[in-house]
Parts: structure tokens; sequence; C-alpha cells
């Protein structure tokens, strides 16, 4: 007989003290070492029909969805209409409710409706995530130094203001845009450059059938101005023919801002953008126009 056959001879008095030991809160791997017992097989024969202790139990991640699956396949929902309110998969929906009773076969308006909430759901959670995304990305930022600023601000003219051309002369600042948030950032490195407010000017664009005098005011707040600082209104005209989608209360046309005096402040503003092309790019930035 060998050694190990030996040690296991007396079955039912090793299994004796293993329960005894599981009794008292061991756990099997406690009483492996305890007992000498490296063999799993023989270690889980001896503890055959006694319960873990509760220390020693993982609380499980989807216990409580699990609960909620079963409550709802009570209530006489189809796995489909649990995986749509819970979002898990049908297969672990089928794993925790599939001893319960099946409800009675939908009609087709509640199909559905199943399918219209569903949608709904996956809507909402579509929005949650793109909200988080932006969230997170914002946290990202923090306060911009005057450099990141500045460089800002020459990229957004470059983008969305007025510029000269070889065959219409235009060497002044004037910017253009609908977006609260890009006026609000040009005046502010405006101010950074050291421009005046008083060599500003403004005026709407917008078309004839919004609320004008409510845009004006809106964006005299923005910029903190007065509306009868703003120059005349250019209105456009409504072709109703058109779907258009800028309608509406939150419709308030385009903001212009001409800065006086601004043919040295145009001039350095192309200069800086070719700087900036040069330094983020291989080789040379583009070569300045006549």
């Amino acid at each position: 007989m060998t050694e190990t056959t030996s040690k296991y001879a007396d079955f039912e008095g090793l299994r004796e003290r293993a329960v005894a030991l599981r009794r008292e809160g061991l756990s099997v791997r406690q009483i492996r070492d305890r007992l000498k017992v490296f063999n799993n097989d023989m270690l889980h024969r001896l503890l055959q029909g006694e319960p873990a202790p509760e220390w020693t139990k993982r609380p499980r991640a989807k216990d409580d969805l699990r609960a909620k699956a079963r409550e709802l396949r009570l209530q006489g929902m189809t796995y489909d209409q649990i995986q749509v309110e819970l979002g898990c998969s049908k297969s672990s929906i089928s794993l925790w409710a599939r001893d319960l009773p099946r409800p009675a076969p939908r009609t087709r308006e509640q199909a559905s409706a199943i399918a219209k909430r569903g949608w709904e759901l996956t809507l909402q959670r579509r929005e949650q995530e793109r909200q988080e995304v932006k969230r997170s990305a914002q946290s990202e930022i923090g306060s911009l130094s005057e450099r990141e600023l500045f460089l800002l601000g020459v990229g957004l003219y470059w983008a969305e203001g007025t510029k000269d051309k070889p065959h219409a002369r235009r060497e002044r600042v004037a910017f253009v845009n609908s977006d609260p948030s890009m006026i609000q950032i040009f005046v502010a490195w405006l101010a950074l450059m050291g421009v005046a407010p008083e060599r500003l000017r403004f005026h709407l664009m917008i078309h004839e059938s919004a609320d004008v005098p409510s845009a004006e005011r809106y964006w005299a707040d923005l910029t903190g101005t007065d509306v009868s600082a703003f120059g005349k209104t250019t209105l456009k005209k409504h072709n109703p023919k058109t779907n258009r989608k800028n309608v509406g209360k939150h419709y308030r046309g385009c903001l212009v801002i001409h800065v006086q005096q601004s043919a040295d402040l145009y001039r350095r503003i192309e200069g800086w953008w070719c700087g900036i092309v040069g330094g983020s790019v291989s080789g040379q930035g583009p070569s300045l126009p006549g």
C-alpha cells in the first residue's frame, strides 16, 4: 500500500475532521493546509454537502439584476421586454428565469409597444453615453493660458473670419458666426490682443421671419454692448418653400463683428497663421501672399 493510499484509508475519520473544520468557518484552502490533503478531488469528496462559510462567498455583481429579471418575469414580461428594461443579454435572462412560468403570447400591439419602448431606451442610453463623453472631455481642458487663447483665436479667425484675396483686397478684421460660444471666444481674444471695445462694430444678419428685436437683445447682452450701438440689421428674405431647420426661439441669426482700423491686425493674423502651420508640419509653412 502506498503512502498516499494509507493517508486516506480512514476516509470517514478524515471526513469528520474536515467537516468540523468547515463548520468552524475555514476555507477549502485552509482545510487543505491543516489536514495536508493536497488532492483536490479527495478534498471535495471530504467536504461534499457542506456549504461554504459566508465570508468566502464573493458578492456577485449581477445578483440585483438577476432578482429584477425574475421579478419582471413573474409580472408576465417576455425575455424581449426584460432585455429592453434591464439592458442585459437574453441568454442571461433565460438562465435566471427559465424555471418561472412563461407569459401568455403577446399581441401585435404589444409587440409594437415593446419595439417602441426598446428604441426609446436605446436612444436614452445613447444620449447618456454622449453626454458622459462630453463631460469627460470638458474636464480635460481646464483654464487656458494666454498663449493657448492666442493660438486658438488665430485658428478660429482663419476658419471663420473674412480673408484677403489677391483679386479682392480685404485687409480688415471681420468675424461672422451664429455660435454664441464662438463669438464669446473671439471677443475674449480681441481683448487679449488689446483691441479697445470702442473699435468694435456689430450688426446682425437674420431671416426676416425671425424675432429680430429679441435676437438683437440676445447678441447685445452676450457681447456686453447696447442694442443702440448695433448697425443696421441685414434681413434675409424668407422662402416658405425651403425646409429650414434653424427656426424657433433659439434661432438668432449670425452676428458680424467688425474691428475698425484693423489692417495691421489682419496682416498679423495672416502671419501668425502661417507661423502656426509652419510650426506644426514638416518643412516650411505656406508662403505669405503678396
